[in-house]
């Protein structure tokens, strides 16, 4: 941080009164239940965006990127100009959210800095949408309620964007807790709980390298399908409110009453709410290999019932069941595209990671990246 606050000072000529940091997440299990009043098991991790910046007069704000020197603009007296196409857009939209909650955001020169991966199922975007929050907050005297800023992330991309997403991914950079999972529950919003991961066994992330765009993908017709399948269950389970309270005895009782599609959806849904449960189950009793091959199970259901995978993220997984050193492994994210997370035995996770972006190129003649992944703290304001 120290280092990004020097860059800040040559390129603006006077320190920022505002810098935080806030990590990408990984979801772990839990594929698409955050907007089903559901639960997640996910975790922050170590890669960071950095937000720094300093009030100027008028309304135009400035943002330098510091990965390649590239500077994006937008005028807040303008919040119905059309979202520009640049990263900016997290940030104007994040200005915006937090002027509807009375916070007075001043117009400002900032600087980014991340090294979380775009695109790629890490989400890049609620981690700069937090960070800036954050230095916007500090810059307008204001406070909000942690799970109220990341609503205030969930609504970039919903209002703003028009991206249904769920909470998961502001939450996950908000709360995060070094060294664990947490467990978190979108019908009460809050995290139940951490859930510690045994230290022989880390996280590896491979990125399939094939970019995903959630606001130009299925994203928004996947949420459809599932608000149609529970406003039929809802019909039949009175006491239901979501997805998030049937069960699969429940919906299968009810298949003849949608469609194959939204019955599939449905049971992807109701499948990961249960595996959710089930995996921090396990992990408490020290089954990492029964928490494994729920990860599996959990791709499947993607690939089949949802049908958000891709023939690569499938390769993948399909190779973490063949080469040694991997209890598990699923795309993690909204799908797509994106990345696969493997849960690997530590002293053997570097073999693994070089057999299995080996085999990838051979297969597809992409590079994937791979990441032995530490599990990060959750967003921080920094003291100037």
């Amino acid at each position: 941080m120290q280092e990004f606050i020097g860059k800040f000072q040559e390129r603006f000529g006077r320190a920022p009164e505002a810098a935080a940091q806030a990590p990408g997440r990984l979801e772990i299990l839990g594929n698409h239940t955050d907007y089903n009043e559901g639960v997640v098991l996910s975790c922050a991790v170590e890669q960071t965006t950095k937000f720094a910046a300093v009030p100027v007069r008028g309304s135009v704000c400035r943002v330098v990127d510091f990965r390649d020197g590239s500077e994006m603009t937008f005028d807040l007296s303008r919040p119905d100009a059309p979202p520009a196409r640049d990263g900016s857009r997290y940030i104007k939209g994040m200005a915006l959210e937090l002027m509807k909650r009375n916070v007075p955001v001043p117009a400002f020169d900032a600087a980014i800095e991340s090294s979380v991966p775009l695109s790629a199922g890490m989400s890049s975007s609620a981690a700069l949408e937090t960070a800036a929050g954050l230095g916007m907050l500090k810059l307008a005297g204001s406070e909000l309620d942690p799970a109220e800023l990341a609503r205030a992330g969930q609504g970039v991309e919903n209002d703003y964007l028009g991206l249904k997403t769920g909470l998961l991914d502001q939450f996950s950079s908000i709360f995060g807790r070094k060294n664990a999972l947490i467990l978190s529950d979108f019908r009460s919003v809050c995290v139940r709980r951490t859930v510690p991961l045994p230290d022989a066994y880390v996280l590896v992330v491979i990125n399939s390298m094939k970019k995903h765009n959630l606001v130009d993908s299925e994203y928004n017709v996947r949420r459809q399908d599932c608000e149609e399948a529970a406003r039929i269950m809802c019909q039949l389970v009175p006491e239901a409110r979501t997805l998030r309270d049937i069960s699969w005895e429940q919906l299968n009782c009810a298949r003849e009453r949608m469609s194959e599609r939204v019955f599939r959806r449905a049971l992807h849904v109701v499948g990961e709410c249960t595996r959710v449960i089930e995996g921090a189950r396990l992990l408490d009793s020290g089954d990492v290999a029964g928490f494994g091959k729920l990860l599996f199970e959990s791709h499947e259901s993607s690939r089949v019932n949802f049908e958000n995978s891709t023939p690569e993220l499938d390769y993948l997984v399909e190779l973490a069941r063949s080469v040694p050193g991997c209890l598990g492994a699923r795309l993690s994210g909204g799908g797509f595209g994106g990345i696969t997370v493997h849960l690997a035995e530590r002293g053997r996770a570097e073999e693994y990671a070089r057999r299995v972006t080996a085999a990838y190129k051979l297969r597809t003649g992409i590079e994937a990246q791979s990441i032995i992944c530490a599990l990060g703290g959750g967003a921080e304001l920094f003291n100037l």
